[in-house]
């Protein structure tokens, strides 16, 4: 069976130490506001190392979090035979948390029925939606998942190169099609090195997806990348030609963006690139150069 967990070990120095991803976690939940009492949420958990890390952290808040809230992971089986759960549900007995698999055909509509050539948006359609039936059934008003820092720029990247627009990820949003059901991403501020970090150092495993399309994909160790994989590689070249870019994900309150916005185009300069458009939040998502440009 696969090891997940294992005890942490002292160590001077660690570049993601539990303690760190709990505060990670706790700052983007209090700036958000992602969580109140009485919340009932429903980790979404594919067993990959991102929304296994969303559990730990969550479990790791519930015992001391001012607010009381309850959780539940929710796994969709996608119906592939070499896909094993049973680690994931062996983990969540460990902590207390009663974990629900949805068993699906996905798999078999996309790859035998429809036969999609790219399928993994009708995939990702096709999960959301049995996710957030199953998640309503059980009673929850919130479904967190795992995406990270990370995935918001690399988001925002794919939006204006092959869409031409300017979108990313909302540390919340309220469900259109489930009454009541919110959407939430406590690993909103929580970068994909420190995930690994931390991952690495204490030598932990994921379950690999059982996807057949996935083992062509780069980050899943395979030969063909995806057009996140391209923005990865995108953002490590900026990194590489210019050292002193860095990579933010700000709240900016409605006023205060106005301000920033109109300053910007006073002076004649561009604006940081920037997304606001949310019923609750006003956002400025922005990459900003240091150096003299």
């Amino acid at each position: 069976s696969l090891k997940y967990f294992s005890t942490l070990e002292p160590a001077v120095y660690i570049l993601m130490k539990l303690q760190q991803l709990l505060s990670y976690t706790r700052k983007a939940i209090d700036d958000y506001n992602l969580i109140e009492d009485g919340d009932k949420i429903a980790i979404g958990v594919s067993g990959g190392k991102d929304s296994l890390t969303l559990l730990y952290a969550l479990h790791g808040l519930q015992r001391f979090y001012p607010a009381q809230f309850d959780l539940v992971a929710v796994s969709v089986d996608l119906g592939f035979d070499n896909f094993n759960l049973t680690p994931v549900t062996e983990l969540c007995n460990r902590m207390g948390i009663e974990h629900v698999i949805v068993k699906t055909e996905i798999g078999k509509i996309v790859f035998e029925e429809r036969r999609e050539q790219n399928p993994c948006s009708l995939c990702a359609k096709m999960r959301k939606g049995a996710l957030n039936t199953k998640v309503k059934e059980l009673g929850c008003n919130k479904i967190a998942l795992g995406h990270h820092f990370d995935d918001v720029i690399e988001t925002i990247l794919m939006g204006m190169l092959y869409s031409g627009k300017v979108e990313t990820m909302m540390p919340k949003l309220h469900s259109q099609n489930f009454e009541g059901m919110e959407l939430i991403r406590p690993l909103y501020l929580v970068k994909e090195e420190d995930i690994k970090a931390w991952r690495d150092y204490n030598r932990l495993q994921f379950i690999q997806c059982a996807c057949r399309f996935t083992e062509n994909c780069v980050s899943c160790g395979g030969g063909r990348g995806s057009k996140r994989d391209e923005m990865k590689e995108l953002v490590e070249q900026f990194n590489k030609m210019q050292e002193d870019i860095e990579i933010e994900v700000s709240y900016i309150p409605d006023e205060d963006f106005k301000k920033q916005l109109a300053l910007a185009m006073s002076e004649e300069k561009m604006p940081d690139i920037a997304v606001v458009d949310s019923s609750d939040f006003q956002f400025l998502h922005h990459m900003k150069a240091f150096a003299d440009l």
